[in-house]
């Protein structure tokens, strides 16, 4: 069974976006030249990704408007909107725990949880993801777009491993 992890970055108090939905926020506290990149590290045992709508739709309208940047993947953009998928980008109308669970069955490299709020929630709802890979950005957003809300169930983790640069912390979980 292929794994599914969680790989996404949150302010100090637990928002991924601010109250309008921006992510400017997501640096450090100043310049640290060593170069610390998680980000290849963890895609070497990825090779889908799902996001929601609103993710999708940021990256190619703000982050990354020129390139498609995950264009070593293949992308399911769970939404109710009409659009054309390509070989690449998959637009999927679909329960986003349904889709994880057909696609954690299938053959492959691992499956990475990329956003939004309400995917991850639906996920974490049903238990589904195996690793937490979580960044905390040192900002206090103090409102927004909340990360974990609600849970239904306690999921008990174990910490295997952390790193601090720049004033950030990355914290790596696996379920107990």
């Amino acid at each position: 069974m292929r794994n599914i992890s969680l790989f996404i970055a949150m302010s100090l108090d637990g928002y991924i976006a601010d109250c309008n939905g921006n992510v400017g926020w997501l640096k450090g506290h100043g310049d640290d030249n060593s170069n610390i990149d998680t980000y290849s590290d963890f895609v070497k045992d990825i090779d889908t990704i799902l996001m929601g709508w609103n993710t999708y739709h940021q990256i190619v309208t703000d982050l990354s408007p020129d390139e498609w940047v995950y264009e070593n993947f293949t992308t399911f953009v769970i939404t109710h909107k009409e659009q054309s998928s390509s070989e690449k980008i998959r637009f999927v109308n679909t329960n986003p725990a349904d889709l994880a669970e057909k696609l954690k069955m299938e053959n492959g490299k691992g499956i990475w949880i990329c956003g939004g709020a309400s995917i991850v929630q639906q996920l974490v709802k049903k238990d589904l993801i195996d690793c937490y890979y979580i960044t905390v950005i040192p900002t206090l957003l103090g409102s927004g777009i909340r990360l974990f809300e609600n849970a239904e169930n306690q999921i008990e983790l174990k910490l295997i491993g952390t790193q601090a640069y720049n004033g950030m912390v990355d914290l790596i979980y696996v379920r107990r």
